[in-house]
């Protein structure tokens, strides 16, 4: 990552639509390279989408809650993955270290929707436990343009 690699990142982050064109007429650099720049940093994984992004509470699931799930011995890792991501409310899942085996963050329409999110989680029998804590408010949302900026080695 060099300067203009974090540029690129955060005029494409800030207007997505933006075109190859006008962003390198508003980099100061060739189209070429501003084309050369974005395959890039997506054949090496740096991007990793150019997707919308979407609102969960937008979409009708203002609810959020973070699942430490305890996993019965033998079950595997994996099979549980499996099981949580055909739950369209499951929006991600990680191993994990400490007093847990895998944490979830979750999404439901209400508190007692996410009741039903809950057993729909709790149904395989590999979890032996769930722990729930709802989140009130977003302090800082999912962001990975700062790092990117950390990440810039100087010319």
């Amino acid at each position: 990552m060099d300067d203009l690699d974090s540029r690129l990142i955060d005029l494409f982050a800030a207007e997505p639509r933006i075109g190859v064109l006008e962003a390198s007429r508003r980099l100061g650099v060739a189209r070429g390279t501003v084309q050369a720049r974005l395959d890039r940093l997506s054949s090496s994984s740096v991007v990793i989408g150019w997707g919308p992004e979407l609102s969960p509470e937008a979409l009708g699931f203002p609810v959020m809650a973070f699942l430490t799930l305890e996993i019965r011995q033998g079950s595997g890792h994996n099979a549980i993955a499996r099981h949580l991501a055909a739950i369209p409310e499951v929006l991600e899942a990680y191993t994990i270290t400490g007093a847990g085996d895998m944490w979830a963050r979750v999404v439901a329409r209400s508190n007692a929707d996410l009741q039903r999110v809950i057993d729909q989680v709790l149904a395989d029998r590999g979890i032996e436990r769930s722990t729930t804590v709802i989140a009130l408010a977003a302090q800082i949302e999912h962001r990975v343009l700062p790092l990117a900026r950390a990440a810039v080695t100087p010319g």
